[in-house]
């Protein structure tokens, strides 16, 4: 295959089972993209060794060379010191002071920028996504934990030094629920999926009447996040009463996301979002209602994510400002 010469960017979305990696132009469009696993268990240096072998794979593959490329960008998850390329400590594949950007370079000879995860997801809203357009977003990700991003000026907000903007950990509620930081009642504890499948557990058990025992088969080890929603449409109260209380604790903790960075506008992602108007209607409405001077201040809009199951690659190659 003859050598392209269009410039391109590597964007590589490092998680703890698997690991993507994704070429796009330099509108963050994706133009191939592969898959390999993590192995989390091995040392770093034979992960990012595979990491970087299947990204040059990949570059020959489409008729590309590292000449292309213009950078690469890495989404971690985990506390990132961005500005020197390393991941500083990650849960999820037990890595402490990996210096991630050192080591990809001897593969890939190239600028390489590493963020959180979170971080990336909501800077590819702004370059493409719900939020573009928008010089100023807040993104906040309801999966097994909440997690988010805050983008200002275009650029991501970090705060002063590594570990900032943990956004799922700003205090909601007052039941004294532990959270998996070690404090209690942090908004993770409320608004995740895995607090929302908790509740809706302990409330079937409560109430065997319920369709939610009808939903999950009378097995609770089946229950999920969507189950809660579809038994508040068929009119069930339990249901009603879970997704009520769990869209009032979310509500909460986007309303001071709104009144601490006020942005332009709110995304949302994580499959829970899958909701759609169901969870983003009564969350504007709470939201025009409480906001701090919402009678005469701006009140940033809560949107639905758009980059899917793309967004770790698409946020990671964002990273490489063009």
């Amino acid at each position: 295959m003859p050598e392209k010469e269009d410039k391109i960017i590597v964007g590589i979305d490092l998680g703890g089972t698997g690991i993507k990696i994704g070429i796009t132009d330099e509108s963050y469009e994706i133009l191939a993209q592969t898959s390999i696993p993590t192995n989390a268990q091995r040392p770093f240096e034979q992960i990012v060794a595979d990491m970087g072998n299947t990204a040059l794979k990949l570059l020959e593959e489409n008729g590309y060379s590292v000449g292309n490329c213009l950078g690469v960008g890495i989404g971690s998850p985990g506390t990132i010191d961005s500005k020197n390329g390393i991941v500083l400590y990650s849960n999820n594949i037990r890595w402490e002071h990996v210096p991630l950007a050192d080591e990809l370079k001897k593969y890939l000879p190239l600028p390489v920028y590493v963020n959180n995860d979170a971080n990336c997801a909501a800077l590819g809203e702004v370059a493409r996504g719900a939020a573009r357009g928008c010089a100023n977003a807040a993104f906040v990700t309801l999966g097994t934990g909440v997690g988010g991003g805050i983008v200002i000026n275009g650029s991501i907000f970090e705060g002063g030094h590594p570990g900032g903007v943990e956004l799922g950990h700003i205090l909601n509620g007052s039941e004294g629920r532990k959270c998996t930081c070690g404090r209690e009642d942090c908004l993770e504890a409320y608004a995740s999926a895995t607090a929302l499948i908790h509740d809706a557990k302990e409330m079937a058990k409560q109430h065997p009447e319920s369709v939610l025992w009808a939903l999950c088969e009378q097995d609770l080890e089946q229950m999920n996040a969507k189950m809660p929603f579809d038994a508040a449409e068929t009119g069930d109260a339990c249901g009603k009463l879970l997704v009520e209380n769990y869209i009032r604790h979310l509500a909460d903790g986007i309303t001071d996301i709104a009144n601490i960075f006020r942005p332009d506008i709110i995304v949302l992602g994580g499959g829970i979002c899958a909701q759609g108007e169901k969870l983003t209607e009564p969350l504007n409405q709470y939201l025009q209602k409480n906001c701090f001077g919402a009678s005469i201040a701006y009140v940033p809009e809560v949107v639905i994510a758009e980059n899917g199951n793309d967004a770790g690659i698409i946020g990671a190659a964002s990273l490489v400002q063009i």
